[in-house]
């Protein structure tokens, strides 16, 4: 990078750093800021613009296998998995009439780049990073415009697409309340900065005591399901979302956020549903980019049988796998205040064999409350990065490993429901972190094409 290009880079910085809203985007965390949006080429913007649709669909057949198992159309352990450890309470409002045909209308895919592309490693309904990737492709575009207008960004999304998107899953409703709980208290600051962004007198975020709702709101959701004792107001959001009285989305249905829906996916015995249900190009383009996943259910396997793609006939035998064998992800599958923010993630290969069956045999035990997942873990391949050092604005270069976020904003009804990519946020941690996740040291910065 030549004197010029450095100065530009670094006014194209401060810019966007002196942009961030008075009260911060997320309580308490700070990232490093990229000169520029992060760039991906014409094929993987593609892919990553045509994504949506798949997942939608993915939803919409988890949504009627379920279904279909409780009702004695499909194999009934499918419920029975998907329900373990649930109270009845949620249980029953996730079978309710009103949530029938319900997905949620937020989906974010985590992509890892890989050599040979990218892996979906999970998928929340449940997402931060919202507002803070409105405030990155808003703020990106105007340092463009403002610092260098001769090189406008092509932000993925546009410059308004997180702000449009996000509003339009919500129809015509007249009020809209932005429900956090304490748990996603971080994010607080960053669903109201995009409130005011949206009308103040439309969009307002409540705490987890409010309950004033009228006749035709629109709740947003912004609390996990697990944490529900902790959300007064859950009870009546609920209560008025099943008497059709209000819009709520997510829905309340835990199968949404597990993460074992990559093992279903993967299951032999229900090829033939996801082809029926997703169609030949779909089912293959999952298959390509979702990683093998099990369930680690201790259930004995016949003496003469094994796991599917691993030369396992007992879970136990993970724990006598080697360092390299052990390219693998543990963790848990949902309903759990760990299985978030990767809090509950074990990387085989970087565990000590100690550490490692400490790990296996906790998941085992865990299995009637609290199933895991056990994932082939594809390793983020390394790109150039480079990020402003705040103290003296100099360009420092970071090697690093790219996750990508995109959003997609499902808007319309039924059959009829359509996703639009909004935006894609990428963080980028430092080449030595195996696992890339969002950090103080990590680049945060708008995916462009």
């Amino acid at each position: 990078m030549n004197a010029n290009s450095a100065t530009t880079a670094s006014a194209r910085a401060k810019f966007i750093r002196d942009s961030l809203p008075p009260g911060g985007l997320f309580a308490g965390q700070q990232w490093r800021t990229s000169p520029a949006p992060f760039p991906l080429g014409p094929d993987l913007a593609k892919e990553v613009e045509t994504l949506g649709r798949v997942l939608l669909q993915f939803y919409r057949a988890v949504n009627l296998l379920y279904r279909r198992s409780v009702d004695g159309k499909s194999p009934a352990w499918i419920a029975q998995l998907l329900d373990q450890g649930k109270p009845a309470e949620l249980i029953a409002l996730q079978r309710h009439p009103a949530f029938k045909s319900e997905t949620p209308r937020v989906i974010r895919p985590d992509l890892l780049l890989t050599e040979d592309g990218f892996a979906i490693s999970e998928l929340d309904s449940v997402p931060g990073g919202i507002g803070l990737t409105h405030w990155l492709n808003q703020a990106h575009t105007a340092a463009a415009n403002q610092i260098d207008p001769g090189q406008p960004p092509a932000i993925l999304g546009g410059a308004n697409g997180m702000r449009d998107g996000f509003a339009g899953i919500f129809g015509n409703a007249p009020k809209v309340h932005l429900v956090v709980s304490e748990e996603s208290a971080s994010y607080r600051p960053e669903m109201e900065w995009l409130a005011k962004k949206l009308g103040g007198d439309r969009f307002a975020v409540r705490d987890s005591h409010f309950t004033d709702f009228a006749d035709g709101d629109a709740v947003y959701r912004f609390f996990e399901l697990f944490d529900l004792a902790n959300v007064p107001s859950s009870g009546a959001i609920f209560e008025r979302a099943t008497a059709k009285q209000i819009r709520l989305t997510p829905p309340p249905k835990p199968i949404f956020e597990e993460k074992l829906l990559f093992a279903l996916l993967w299951n032999r015995n229900l090829r033939e549903f996801w082809r029926q249900e997703l169609g030949e190009g779909f089912l293959n383009r999952l298959l390509k980019v979702v990683p093998r996943t099990w369930v680690l259910d201790p259930t004995p396997l016949p003496p003469q049988a094994g796991y599917p793609g691993l030369e396992l006939t007992d879970w136990t035998q993970l724990k006598s796998l080697s360092q390299r064998e052990r390219e693998i992800i543990l963790k848990v599958s949902g309903f759990h205040e760990t299985a978030w923010g990767a809090r509950s993630v074990h990387l085989g290969s970087d565990l000590s064999i100690a550490e490692w069956s400490v790990a296996v045999d906790q998941a085992l035990a865990s299995f009637p409350t609290s199933p895991h997942i056990l994932q082939r873990f594809h390793r983020p391949r390394v790109v150039d990065s480079s990020y402003v050092e705040p103290s003296d604005g100099r360009i420092i270069g970071m090697p690093g490993r790219v996750r990508l976020c995109p959003y997609y904003f499902v808007h319309g009804e039924g059959d009829a429901a359509r996703p639009t990519l909004g935006g894609a946020l990428a963080t980028i941690v430092p080449a030595d972190k195996k696992i890339v996740h969002g950090m103080t040291d990590a680049i945060l910065a708008p995916c462009s094409v």
